[in-house]
């Protein structure tokens, strides 16, 4: 019988799964060619300005091959609404049965791409970070900061979003953390007082040009063609970019608006999944600026999928 799993069971679970340890197997699984991952399907809307995700694929040797519909549609907040939802879908790889329905509204792809924000400043972010400089107000911006909790030691923080208001917000959702906010004029005044930055708006338009040197930068906010929030002279000027997939950044996120704008040749980009398998290199001295690129793999949505299953069920 199909297990429905319902948000509140979800979030319930979520304190038992190691997602930082999920995600390293994720993409390691992803960059070790163990995956069979299709191409994303995307429905994008104008009006009202919205997108729908779906993300699929199965890991050789696994028990589950996973479904995930995620959406995104910006002017719910005026409405009362959370701007994302979804649900993914757990089948049984050795008979196709639908095992599970995880009714999860959206939150297992906030917080598998906010535990891959963390991986990404574990493996790149300089060993001395003085400041942690976040863009954007919204849910991924409070989870990449909890999720950086146990990753870093630094606390204090400067923000750039859309208003003081936004910030106010943002700091009060936090305000169960040691985290030491301000609010920035500018993503630039940001940058230059930052080591360990993270962007997470669903920008179109470059929000930062640029860096100083020893700065690690993760992009998650790009996750279409159509979206950008770092200028390409940023990933030229970077001396290591790193994405989840290159298969996906062939057609969305930061790299893919890079390499279309003649800045960036993707035969440097590496992945994230070779540097944590032991593969390829990461950040190999302080100066280096560092950037990771992150569109949302569908194996990180198989891994958390099944570890919350497990943790629910008790299932092996």
């Amino acid at each position: 019988m199909t297990r429905i799993v319902r948000r509140e069971e979800i979030e319930a679970a979520l304190p038992g799964v190691d997602l930082l340890a999920a995600m390293e197997q994720a993409f390691v699984a992803w960059s070790s060619g163990r995956a069979v991952v299709p191409p994303v399907g995307e429905m994008l809307f104008s009006q009202p300005l919205g997108e729908v995700h779906l993300k699929y694929g199965y890991v050789h040797g696994e028990p589950y091959y996973v479904v995930k519909i995620a959406s995104g549609f910006y002017q719910n907040p005026a409405l009362g609404l959370p701007s994302g939802n979804g649900l993914m879908l757990l089948f049984s790889q050795a008979t196709g049965e639908l095992v599970s329905v995880l009714l999860d509204e959206g939150m297992l792809t906030d917080q598998r791409t906010a535990a891959a924000g963390a991986l990404a400043a574990k493996y790149f972010a300089p060993g001395e970070v003085a400041g942690i400089g976040v863009i954007g107000t919204g849910i991924q911006a409070e989870l990449q900061l909890r999720h950086l909790l146990p990753v870093t030691g630094c606390r204090q923080v400067l923000v750039w979003g859309r208003g003081r208001a936004q910030f106010e917000s943002l700091r009060q959702r936090l305000a169960d953390t040691d985290y030491r906010m301000q609010l920035a004029a500018s993503p630039a005044e940001l940058a230059r007082a930052c080591q360990l930055v993270v962007t997470t708006t669903p920008a179109t338009r470059p929000l930062l040009d640029a860096v100083a040197p020893g700065t690690h930068v993760t992009a998650v906010g790009s996750d279409t063609a159509d979206k950008q929030e770092l200028s390409p002279a940023l990933l030229a000027n970077a001396d290591v970019v790193a994405v989840d997939s290159r298969a996906q950044a062939a057609s969305r996120g930061e790299v893919f608006r890079a390499v279309s704008a003649g800045a960036l040749d993707m035969a440097s980009v590496i992945e994230l999944g070779e540097v944590i398998g032991g593969s390829g290199p990461g950040r190999t001295h302080a100066g280096q600026i560092t950037v990771v690129d992150l569109t949302g793999v569908a194996t990180q949505d198989i891994a958390i999928a099944t570890a919350i299953y497990r943790s629910v069920t008790h299932a092996d």
